[in-house]
């Protein structure tokens, strides 16, 4: 019983009375709600379709398992937030407009859903900015340091943890959450940024060694130039992931900070409202950063939508020929019929 009291108060209270408009407060927020309402309606569907092509996309290309186990596991992340985050947010957007004051219950369910696929993608950006940080510097041995099943035993961590913060995070106080939170963001922060600039610098004294090398060793430094810049492009693609991950997420940790710190007033509501908005925006952005910045996944997702545009060609087609069958047919009777 105890325990119960305690998950209500850190999750009821702090979500009905701090982040949400109460009942009173509906009519200052009823634009707020259609606008939001629209736009993950739109956003959904785009991150469900998306994300399934990017899927099957990343299925079939060339790309190491490990890379791809990796990328598979933020595309599934997208695809959950698009699946189940954005309906039961929109649902309680639709709820808000009739007034209709969802119970304790549905709010748990809602702080996991922004636990569970936020965290998730998170970690998994990290994950793969560290995996193309060893790819780059640990070039030779990378496959002996990064094999499948350390990469599979990853994603298994990542998904774990992130469920058990997302209901561990029920139970405690909201103050050790935040904190949490916050502290666990600024680590992988820090970690992903050093990553990347530690790429930076490996990349950059690789390209001096190849214009030094490449009179003495021109075929050779050929090779290592096109297999080098390949680990390059990867990087690069996964650091647009991550960079666009803070600009969608930056303002919903702000907001959530700002309501923390300055009071649950309507501004701040709203500025909160519209942050998880942005938020779900990150999961319909990473399919296309894959096609635009990922060669293989770009060529793969052009192939996919070529053979779906031929499989539809076909199907017409056939429906063309069935229907010039059954008209020739009735064409064929009155002529008999006519006739007799």
């Amino acid at each position: 019983m105890p325990c119960r009291n305690i998950m209500e108060t850190s999750s009821c209270e702090v979500h009905v009375l701090q982040y949400f408009p109460l009942n009173a407060e509906v009519r200052d927020f009823r634009t707020t709600y259609i606008v939001n309402c629209v736009f993950n309606c739109f956003l959904c569907y785009n991150a469900i379709m998306l994300n399934a092509v990017t899927i099957h996309a990343i299925r079939k290309t060339c790309l190491p398992e490990t890379l791809k186990t990796l990328l598979l596991s933020l595309a599934v992340s997208d695809v959950c937030v698009g699946l189940l985050g954005q309906p039961f947010y929109i649902s309680l957007l639709v709820k808000g407009l009739h007034q209709e004051n969802p119970d304790c219950n549905t709010y748990m369910v809602f702080d996991v859903m922004m636990g569970l696929f936020p965290i998730a993608s998170f970690l998994g950006v990290v994950a793969v900015s560290v995996d193309r940080f060893l790819a780059i510097q640990f070039h030779l041995r990378y496959r002996e340091i990064v094999t499948y099943k350390r990469v599979v035993a990853v994603v298994i961590s990542i998904w774990l943890t992130s469920l058990s913060f997302s209901l561990v995070a029920l139970w405690v106080p909201s103050d050790a959450k935040f904190i949490t939170l916050y502290v666990g963001g600024a680590v992988g922060f820090l970690l992903t940024t050093a990553a990347y600039s530690k790429i930076y610098l490996v990349v950059r004294r690789h390209k001096n060694q190849i214009h030094a090398n490449c009179v003495r060793q021109e075929a050779q430094a050929s090779c290592e130039t096109a297999s080098f810049a390949s680990l390059r492009k990867s990087a690069v693609g996964i650091f647009y992931v991550y960079l666009v991950f803070w600009v969608c997420y930056l303002p919903f940790f702000i907001s959530m900070g700002a309501i923390r710190i300055g009071g649950p007033s309507i501004s701040f509501k709203r500025l909160f409202l519209f942050a998880v908005t942005l938020a779900y925006l990150n999961s319909s952005l990473n399919p296309v950063i894959y096609c635009w910045k990922m060669k293989h996944i770009r060529l793969a997702i052009i192939d996919i939508l070529r053979s779906m545009t031929r499989h539809r060609n076909r199907l017409r087609d056939c429906e063309t020929g069935h229907y010039m069958k059954q008209l020739s047919t009735l064409t064929a009777v009155e002529n008999i019929n006519s006739k007799g």
